[in-house]
Order: structure tokens, then C-alpha cells, then sequence
């Protein structure tokens, strides 16, 4: 595999340049956010390889499907899409971080989607709506941090959300985020040079039973993390971090559940 460097990651060699999104010009989410999160990642000298971006399309509607291991997916998540013409990726997040005074300004004028567990449905409907309208959506389909970095069970709102619409339903694995900031462990957002691997997989066929659709999905997403964690391993060496333990009598959910 040769590999190269672009805006600042690590990709294959062969990656296509693709034009322009009109999204590039967002004020908020494109030119002050995303810069400062660059500015950011880079005096954390964290080191971010990326797989198979092409198969987010440059343009139109995508819905996105990763694993969580880290606080910090939904910032990880979003860069395949930023190899495709600066384009945005919209991820479902829980109403309690729309709550917090400040927070929830950006969140907004980032077009982030609220998600409120008690009235779920509004934001499945919200999501096919913005699939409709062309954009880029970002889901964890386990609904919460895998305390073992393994991929969980999926719920089934991402394949019901891309039938809804007649979206792609993208899958993607990533590797490593969960050493800066996750469960159970301590956050360790300093300048540790950690190596962060993302790779993102063809469209399934979402089509069909939904049940059967998520474990298609669910395959999918497995066998993309397995293919990460190796080729992680070979060239960065394992990720030594031992499972967090559990919570007794306590289910805690994270700001990107679905």
C-alpha cells in the first residue's frame, strides 16, 4: 500500500481528488469549527490514517455507520467526508448537549440533528429529511461506547433511516480514538502522538427486512474493524488499554446515541 499525505492525513495514494462542495463555505461548521478542531489535532501531534473515502459520494446523500470506542467519534468520524470536497457530515446527537448554554448555538448552526429518546421518532424523520435534501448523516448504530472496543448490536434506526429516505447506507470502522478519551478511563488529551485509523466500506444493501439489513450492516462494520485493528496493529503496534469496567445498576448513554 503507498500512501500520501492529504490536508493533513494520511490516505491512500490513489484517493481521487474530488471537487468543491458548496458545503465547504458553511461559515460556522466549515471555516471556524473545523479549522480550530485541525489546529487542535495537530498540537495533539495525533496521527490519522484514512481508508476507502471514495466511497462517500462527493455529492447527494450518504448515511454514515460507524463503531464507538471514544468520546471523540463524532470529531474523527467526519474527516473521510472532508477528503471528498470539504463536505460536512451532520450526526445525530442527544438533546442534552443541545441543552448546554453555548454548546448547543454551534450544535445548531452546525445542523446537527437532535435526538430526544422520549420522542424518538421526530429525529429519524428529521434525519431522512436531511438525506433527502442531499446531505451527509452520521449515526452510531450501537447507541452507546463499546466498553471492549468490540463492535456491539446494532439498533436498527441506521437501515430503517436509509430505506426511509432511499439513502446509501455507508459503513465505516475506526481505530485508536479511544486512547485520547472514552469509558471508564481517564482522558489523556495532550500531545501523545496517537495514531488514529479509519477506514470506510461500499454501501450495503439496506433493502429488504430490516433485521436482515442490520446484520448486513453489522457484518460489514465488523469486518472493516478487524481489517483496522490489523493493519493498526502491524504498523503502529496494539492499543494497550484494558476493557473498562461496568457500572452496577447504571446504563450510561453518550451524546451520540441512536
Amino acid at each position: 500500500m503507498e500512501w500520501t499525505s492529504k490536508d493533513g492525513f494520511r490516505v491512500e495514494a490513489g484517493l481521487e481528488p474530488a471537487p468543491k462542495h458548496a458545503e465547504a463555505k458553511e461559515l460556522v461548521y466549515s471555516r471556524l469549527i473545523i479549522p480550530a478542531i485541525k489546529g487542535v489535532m495537530k498540537a495533539q501531534g495525533l496521527q490519522i490514517t484514512i481508508q476507502g473515502a471514495e466511497h462517500i459520494p462527493a455529492d447527494g446523500a450518504g448515511l454514515i455507520a460507524c463503531n464507538h470506542t471514544s468520546y471523540m467519534d463524532f470529531i474523527f468520524a467526519g474527516i473521510p467526508a472532508r477528503l471528498r470536497g470539504k463536505r460536512l457530515v451532520r450526526f445525530m446527537t442527544k438533546r442534552e448537549i443541545f441543552d448546554v448554554k453555548g454548546v448547543g448555538t454551534l450544535m445548531r448552526a452546525m445542523k446537527h440533528i437532535r435526538v430526544d429518546r422520549a420522542a424518538g421518532a421526530a429525529s429519524l424523520d428529521e434525519a431522512v429529511r436531511r438525506l433527502k435534501a442531499g446531505q451527509l448523516v452520521g449515526i452510531f448504530p450501537e447507541g452507546t461506547i463499546s466498553r471492549d472496543f468490540e463492535l456491539g448490536q446494532l439498533k436498527s434506526g441506521a437501515v430503517r433511516i436509509a430505506q426511509a429516505a432511499d439513502a446509501p447506507l455507508i459503513p465505516m470502522a475506526m481505530w485508536g480514538a479511544q486512547q485520547l478519551w472514552t469509558k471508564g478511563h481517564k482522558k489523556k488529551m495532550g500531545r501523545h502522538h496517537f495514531p488514529i485509523w479509519m477506514k470506510v466500506g461500499q454501501p450495503i444493501d439496506a433493502s429488504g427486512d430490516v433485521e436482515a439489513a442490520t446484520q448486513r450492516l453489522h457484518s460489514a462494520m465488523a469486518e472493516l474493524l478487524a481489517e483496522v485493528q490489523h493493519d493498526y496493529e502491524q504498523t503502529y503496534g496494539a492499543v494497550k488499554m484494558e476493557r473498562a469496567k461496568m457500572e452496577p445498576a447504571k446504563t450510561e448513554r453518550t451524546k451520540t446515541e441512536q
